[in-house]
């Protein structure tokens, strides 16, 4: 009898980073899986004009496998949503990894004027993040200096564009939560300022069936932080959505 090949996992990372952001939650999914750059990052041609959410989606799912469980991180959960919900057939499970959702308005303003300082300060814009993503972490100091390595060769233009994206995307997809049917899970770190638990349980009650999970201690580069647990969180999401199907 032939085998059916194994849905694979493709994992889509956030604003400034790259697919290398993945290894340690590939390695640990001990699954077939696939990390992609996002337009204007790692391998990808820099933006050079502004973009939108629908754009930069339309972009990765051409770059998608046929058929996956999509995992998306921060600006990557809003494009996972976005294709959630316009492509629904070719999204087995969805998981919303730090992603935020329908910012109150003070959250719109602190992420806008974090907007506005890359475009004047990138380096400090850089320096923040690194400071906002691991102080009080125990994540090692090489690691860290990876991730501001990966920063710090961004194209600022095209940073800024992507960022805008990030910025106002989830306004633009929040109204369509509703209609995703793709089966969810949101998850995030008890400690991410900026990708909270409130923004995940949000999420989670926005998203009919959807389940949210925040892990105690975790700061927002959960993926780096605790690939252990995030990658198991995945697997047994993955597990019992296929139990319910079958």
């Amino acid at each position: 009898m032939t085998q059916v090949p194994e849905t694979p996992v493709a994992l889509l990372h956030g604003v400034g980073l790259d697919a290398s952001m993945w290894a340690p939650v590939r390695d640990a999914l001990k699954r077939d899986s696939v990390a992609i750059d996002l337009p204007g990052h790692g391998r990808q041609p820099a933006l050079a004009e502004p973009t939108t959410l629908a754009e930069l989606a339309e972009d990765v799912l051409a770059r998608l496998p046929e058929r996956s469980h999509l995992v998306g991180f921060s600006l990557g959960a809003l494009i996972a949503q976005y294709i959630a919900r316009f492509h629904p057939d070719r999204i087995a499970t969805m998981t919303c990894v730090n992603s935020v959702c329908r910012r109150t308005e003070d959250e719109s303003k602190a992420v806008l004027k974090r907007l506005e300082a890359a475009e004047s300060d990138f380096p400090a814009t850089v320096k923040a993040s690194i400071d906002r993503w691991y102080t009080g972490t125990s994540v090692p100091e090489s690691v860290v200096e990876a991730t501001r390595r990966t920063l710090e060769a961004n194209d600022v233009e095209s940073f800024v564009h992507a960022y805008r994206v990030f910025a106002v995307g989830d306004a633009a997809i929040g109204p369509e939560l509703r209609s995703i049917q793709v089966p969810t899970l949101a998850v995030t770190g008890e400690l991410d300022p900026g990708s909270t638990p409130d923004m995940t349980r949000r999420l989670a009650a926005a998203i009919p069936g959807a389940k949210s999970l925040v892990v105690p201690g975790a700061r927002h580069m959960l993926p780096v932080q605790n690939a252990d647990v995030l990658a198991g969180a995945i697997n047994d999401f993955i597990q019992e959505s296929e139990g319910e199907r079958a």
